[in-house]
């Protein structure tokens, strides 16, 4: 497991769940109405505003340089690294078959290590991102781009084929 600076270092209230969200808030749980097709469908789980990616990366930074760990913070030792955390995630997940979105059977223990677990993926893909000087966000706003032309909603609603699957 990965060390980090804590919650209270990251400015994250301690009110907070799991999921991002406070306990009282309707953004996890809460039904939308869909007058045109008359329908209800949960409301899409968003993520709190704050901390930013750049935050997490300042922060991160700031807690590798006060451990002088930058030496073995190499772009191949934090790939590696991360892929190690990413089996860690995957052990969470081992041996429960398919599991529901907002993992409903799960314990809060079991929802608690399950964010410790992402965290530290998205730590190090920060860090590693940082690292090869890839400025994250905008590359995600550039492959979402690439994305809309690869699978075009009219053409692949509802498929999972992979992009060269498809006929024109």
């Amino acid at each position: 497991m990965m060390a980090t600076n804590g919650n209270a270092a990251c400015g994250v209230k301690e009110d907070v769940s799991t999921n991002g969200n406070s306990e009282d808030s309707p953004k996890s749980h809460s039904s939308v109405g869909n007058a045109a097709a008359g329908t209800s469908q949960p409301q899409r789980f968003t993520f709190s505003p704050q901390p930013t990616i750049e935050d997490i990366r300042r922060l991160q930074a700031e807690f590798t340089d006060e451990r002088d760990w930058n030496q073995f913070h190499q772009p191949r030792n934090l790939l590696l690294a991360m892929v190690g955390e990413v089996g860690e995630v995957s052990e969470l997940f081992q041996w429960r078959g398919e599991v529901a979105e907002g993992l409903p059977t799960w314990t809060e223990s079991e929802r608690e290590q399950l964010a410790h677990e992402l965290s530290d993926v998205l730590i190090y893909l920060v860090e590693l991102a940082e690292k090869c000087r890839v400025d994250l966000p905008q590359a995600v706003l550039r492959k979402m781009a690439l994305n809309r032309l690869k699978y075009p909603a009219s053409k692949v609603h509802g498929s999972a084929k992979k992009y060269t699957e498809y006929k024109d």
